[in-house]
């Protein structure tokens, strides 16, 4: 199995998140998400220079955005093979904090920051078997969605600690109690990607979007796996 994980998390200084003036919020957000400029961006230096870090240390970031909220952001981590991906996101979170320090700042990793109308942070978990890489059919991602269906409360067990605050069905998030996918479905469980449905599903991959920011990520990939390799295994 492959995976690639998609790190949301938040700066704070002072206890508040960072470019936010205690006495009152921003503007809403919506501006903020892949912007530039002043008005809607706090920490690019902070961001650029952990990507920097991770790749002299062989981490395999492959990319980081701002995010909804104004002191939120993502860096992505993967592809990594199996148990491989916990380690790489482990060093990289281990990295962030130690820069964090040279600025004075910290990293909030809780799934519901700021209370109210703002995104909570995940972990979004990108996943693929090989014969979703090379030889699927929409039958085979059906029973993969079917298996991921019928163990949701499982996995909602180890996909983080106060998940609930987050998936609310609202901020781009499915209810805790409820599992959904569809293509493209930012609000789903699991995203089936477009261009995987285009393909007739013989090459791609799925994203669950379930797993809070602050998730350990070995209980989150081998709980994936745990859950759709008895699909392989019938084929």
């Amino acid at each position: 199995m492959w995976f690639g994980m998609e790190q949301e998390y938040v700066f704070m200084k002072d206890g508040s998140v960072l470019g936010w003036v205690s006495d009152h919020y921003p503007r809403p957000q919506g501006p903020y998400y892949y912007s530039v400029g002043n008005d809607n961006i706090v920490g690019r230096e902070i961001v650029e220079d952990h990507y920097t870090l991770c790749l002299e240390a062989g981490i395999r970031i492959s990319g980081v955005n701002a995010e909804v909220m104004l002191g939120q952001w993502e860096y992505q981590v993967g592809p990594c093979e199996e148990l491989t991906a916990g380690d790489e996101l482990w060093m990289a979170r281990y990295i962030m904090e130690r820069i964090c320090e040279k600025y004075g700042v910290s990293v909030c990793l809780h799934p519901k920051p700021v209370p109210g109308n703002w995104n909570g942070s995940g972990c979004h978990t990108n996943f693929s078997t090989r014969t979703m890489r090379d030889r699927g059919n929409k039958a085979y991602v059906d029973g993969v969605i079917t298996r991921l269906r019928e163990n949701h409360d499982d996995h909602m067990r180890v996909y983080g600690v106060d998940n609930d605050q987050r998936m609310t069905g609202e901020h781009e998030t499915s209810s805790i109690t409820r599992f959904t996918s569809g293509a493209g479905d930012r609000g789903a469980s699991i995203r089936i990607p477009t261009d995987f449905v285009r393909n007739g599903y013989v090459s791609g991959y799925l994203e669950d979007r379930r797993p809070a920011s602050n998730m350990d990520p070995y209980l989150v990939t081998a709980k994936i796996a745990e859950t759709i390799i008895p699909v392989d295994q019938r084929r």
